[in-house]
């Protein structure tokens, strides 16, 4: 099979300082993720003990979720006139900012908290692909592969996710909902400061916000949108993304609990079967990072769409037996830790480095887009069939749509689309 290599010359490529930026980037990224992480327990838990509203919880989750899907796609070409750089140190302390106000006013009006949650929202849809244009660049002046470098992004996203409701808990226990906040907004200022004052990207590595600044706002959208769309392979590769996104929260969200409701009526294991996942993902993460560059990337991750979502589910429906479940759940987890960083490479190798931020952006909101619908759509069929037969007729629906890519996969034509550098882009 003809894949893409990354450059030979790597070592060639490092630059004096460059691992170091590289680590620090890293270590900003990975606490502002922490403290996102930490708001999805934090924020519901204050405006429950403020409100006592279940109905307010829920609101407040869309109002983060919806502006994120917004600035992902339509203000990237404003941080384009900013620049990379800026925009990281801009959003990261406005996000503080943000989440100071949450955390200084006592007894937050509901309304001011909807408006605050909304504006941290929005600073992370835009500032979130700007960190992940950062990544090329730094990446490159440590002579890191890509492929390593967004394993280990990847990585770090895994292990945030898996710690930050615990410490959300322990945050919340200390300090008290608000006081849990206040830290939420030293990670996300810590992270602008640190992007301030310690990451360097070399000249000439980032968009130029010059360049970007004179092409008009609707034209620019349009050729974001246009290459994702004219690169087959892309366009494939985020499409199954979504549907993968769709499955994995229709099963999070509404099977497992409902599952473990039926079966046990123990919500404990609820935990331990989503906890499992997780640390399949974090510790298949670990081992794909170590074998990355070895590996085939576009078959690797077909199969690990095909293993990562399916069987999972189908598992529900077959069986009773909560060891079986696990095993599987964990097996899944570990196969699943591949997608995310292949999908990035591959954005990063096959789009300019002038439309990464936009690409980027799209591909974000697109992939995300599925898991706003996946629990709906999941318990609609719950309430029209019942639990079994929608876990069944879901898991074989989910097998039938990730097997395709992998029974259409063909060396020769799928070698040669990995092979080709993306069509120049015109103005």
């Amino acid at each position: 099979m003809t894949e893409v290599r990354e450059p030979t010359n790597l070592s060639e490529q490092r630059q004096p300082g460059g691992r170091a930026g590289l680590t620090m980037l890293l270590v900003a990224l990975a606490l502002f993720t922490v403290g996102e992480m930490v708001i999805i327990v934090t924020i519901p838990w204050l405006v429950l003990t403020t409100t006592g509203s279940p109905a307010k919880m829920g609101v407040v989750a869309a109002a983060g979720t919806v502006p994120f899907l917004f600035t992902s796609v339509f203000a990237t070409p404003a941080a384009d006139r900013l620049g990379m750089h800026a925009t990281v140190v801009v959003t990261s302390l406005g996000a503080a900012l943000a989440m100071t106000v949450v955390a200084i006013v006592p007894d937050v009006n509901f309304g001011v908290l909807l408006a605050m949650v909304a504006v941290n929202g929005g600073l992370n849809g835009v500032g979130g692909r700007a960190q992940h244009v950062l990544l090329r660049p730094m990446g490159e002046a440590a002579g890191m592969p890509m492929i390593r470098v967004t394993a280990v992004y990847d990585g770090l996203n895994n292990a945030a996710s898996l710690t930050a409701a615990p410490l959300g808990g322990l945050l919340i226990y200390w300090l008290g909902a608000q006081g849990a906040i206040w830290a939420v907004a030293a990670a996300m200022g810590a992270c602008g400061l640190i992007v301030a004052t310690s990451v360097r990207p070399p000249k000439g590595t980032l968009p130029d916000s010059r360049a970007a600044a004179s092409e008009p706002y609707l034209a620019a959208l349009r050729r974001g949108a246009r290459h994702v769309w004219a690169d087959q392979l892309l366009f494939g590769m985020t499409l199954m993304v979504m549907l993968v996104n769709v499955f994995s929260v229709a099963n999070s969200a509404v099977f497992v609990p409902l599952w473990v409701s039926d079966v046990y009526g123990a919500a404990p294991a609820v935990g331990i079967i989503l906890g499992t996942y997780s640390v399949g993902v974090v510790l298949g993460n670990a081992i794909f990072t170590a074998v990355a560059t070895r590996l085939p990337q576009y078959l690797t991750f077909i199969v690990s769409i095909l293993l990562c979502c399916a069987p999972r589910q189908l598992i529900l429906g077959i069986t009773n037996e909560l060891v079986y479940v696990i095993v599987l759940t964990f097996v899944s987890g570990m196969a699943g830790a591949a997608i995310r960083p292949i999908l990035g490479a591959m954005l990063y190798k096959r789009v300019p480095v002038e439309l990464q931020n936009r690409v980027f952006g799209l591909v974000a909101a697109v992939c995300r887009s599925g898991l706003v619908v996946g629990g709906v759509l999941a318990g609609w069929l719950v309430a029209g069939l019942g639990l079994h037969q929608a876990i069944l007729i879901s898991g074989i629906a989910c097998l039938l749509v990730t097997i395709v890519p992998l029974l259409r996969y063909r060396p020769s034509v799928h070698g040669k689309l990995l092979a080709d550098e993306p069509a120049a882009e015109t103005h």
